[in-house]
């Protein structure tokens, strides 16, 4: 079951759950959050066709390690591409469901994904640049976080961009990854940077890497 939460009343906002809604009971959950581009598949300017999407070697497998340890995994994308007007939510939605599907073949599965066209130089009414859903705004995060019942204090966040990172010190995250894959290379230095003595900053060749440095930590 899949529910999308997406108006005319909040036209750049997007929120697709997966599964039923039923929390496990006791104690809050830490999770899983990951960037989609240059994450999960390749970075491609403004990707919308699933016939452009290419998936990161072992990103599927990470995920499913994360499902296999309890963990929620939950994607978080700036969508600027949508706010510019180069695609809309209907591609967004067809390349999510061609994402999606490649993953669930592979046996892994994701809780949420959340979405955000606002960007300063988008199109009205997108034209936003400091909307709190967009990274490195919290939104995004914190709306998974109610939904879900998550324990951000114990969470992690996969990134290749520097925004990524700011974006989980920013929730109040234990500490991020970033990955060299996407704009890694280029985002490196300033990724560091934001570690603070409370939140963590680690690097990873890719998510694949990533993956169990972060639920050794998860427990």
């Amino acid at each position: 079951m899949t529910a999308v939460l997406h108006t005319d009343a909040d036209p750049g906002l997007w929120c697709e759950r997966f599964g039923g809604d039923t929390i496990p009971a006791g104690s809050k959950r830490p999770a899983l959050f990951l960037d989609r581009d240059g994450v999960l598949v390749e970075e491609v300017n403004y990707l919308h066709k699933a016939t452009e999407m290419r998936i990161i070697p072992g990103a599927p497998a990470a995920v499913r390690a994360a499902n296999d340890a309890g963990l929620p995994v939950i994607v978080v994308t700036n969508q600027s591409g949508v706010g510019r007007g180069y695609y809309g939510w209907t591609e967004f939605a067809a390349l999510q469901a061609a994402l999606v599907l490649a993953f669930v073949k592979e046996g892994a599965q994701f809780d949420m994904v959340l979405a955000c066209a606002y960007h300063a130089d988008a199109r009205a009414p997108f034209d936003r640049p400091d909307h709190p859903w967009r990274k490195p705004q919290p939104g995004m995060i914190k709306a998974a976080a109610d939904a879900l019942a998550l324990d951000l204090s114990r969470s992690w966040i996969v990134g290749d961009a520097a925004s990524d990172i700011e974006a989980g010190r920013n929730a109040g995250l234990v500490g991020a990854v970033h990955v060299a894959t996407g704009h890694g290379a280029r985002d490196r230095d300033i990724a560091l940077s934001i570690a603070t003595r409370s939140y963590l900053v680690r690097t990873a060749a890719s998510l694949s890497e990533a993956a169990p440095m972060i639920m050794s930590r998860s427990g």
